[in-house]
């Protein structure tokens, strides 16, 4: 059995994960699926002082509170900037990282860093413009997602906490970093801000998967995403 814990992207939450959670369980795993300070049910909770270490403690909590070790780690999109934070500063609690279609940064890096400056830029309008100085709407969702799921996820996308993209990341621990994987969605529109990472991946050496999907394949291609998890905890990846 292999401990799956979550680090969910931005405007998401828990829910997004409700078809991967019982695909998972049935083949016999745990996953965990932590909801960030300000989003889902906890949308509540949003203020302008949330950023980005609010919501590496958020899963860094998850593996204290319930005592979790050799997790594999799934960072999404912008969770990849929460999960490297936590697995920064839970390093013994950590089994593997899976950067799903995700940002890597390096220390010093926000998510903004590693924008283009048109998608700075936009995102800066649109704070002003539809944020109220402080959160960013969310993204459309890619144009193969089906209109149910659309429909599903509509209501339930909050806007996300512009510090969250605006705050670097910095890094502390001397240990190296778990052994990493990178899921690519190859479906990426125009200005695919991923491949870089997955081009990276190849350089360093980690292992790399590719997936015929757009970008949220939890929700439009779970299977496939499982399959990809599946091999990920029957073979762990190399330092």
């Amino acid at each position: 059995m292999t401990t799956f814990v979550v680090a969910h992207g931005a405007w998401s939450s828990a829910w997004a994960w409700k078809k991967m959670r019982p695909l998972l369980r049935a083949a016999g795993h745990e996953i965990w699926t932590p909801s960030y300070t300000g989003l889902g049910e906890r949308s509540h909770l949003a203020n302008p002082a949330i950023d980005l270490d609010t919501h590496i403690k958020d899963v860094v909590g998850v593996l204290e509170m319930e005592d979790l070790n050799d997790v594999v780690l799934v960072g999404h999109s912008y969770g990849g900037m929460v999960a490297t934070g936590v697995a920064d500063r839970a390093r013994a609690r950590i089994g593997q990282i899976v950067y799903l279609d995700a940002f890597v940064p390096r220390d010093g890096q926000s998510v903004l860093d590693l924008q283009p400056p048109e998608a700075r830029s936009r995102m800066h309008d649109l704070v002003q413009t539809k944020g109220d100085g402080w959160r960013i709407p969310p993204n459309p969702m890619p144009p193969d997602t089906p209109e149910a799921d659309v429909a599903w996820a509509s209501g339930r996308r909050f806007f996300q906490p512009v510090k969250t993209f605006e705050q670097p990341l910095h890094l502390t621990s001397p240990a190296e970093p778990p052994p990493r994987n990178y899921i690519y969605c190859k479906r990426n529109g125009p200005g695919d801000v991923f491949r870089q990472f997955a081009e990276r991946a190849r350089r360093e050496g980690w292992r790399l998967f590719e997936l015929d999907s757009s970008h949220n394949p939890h929700i439009t291609r779970p299977q496939e995403l499982l399959a990809i998890l599946t091999e990920i905890a029957s073979a762990p990846a190399h330092s």
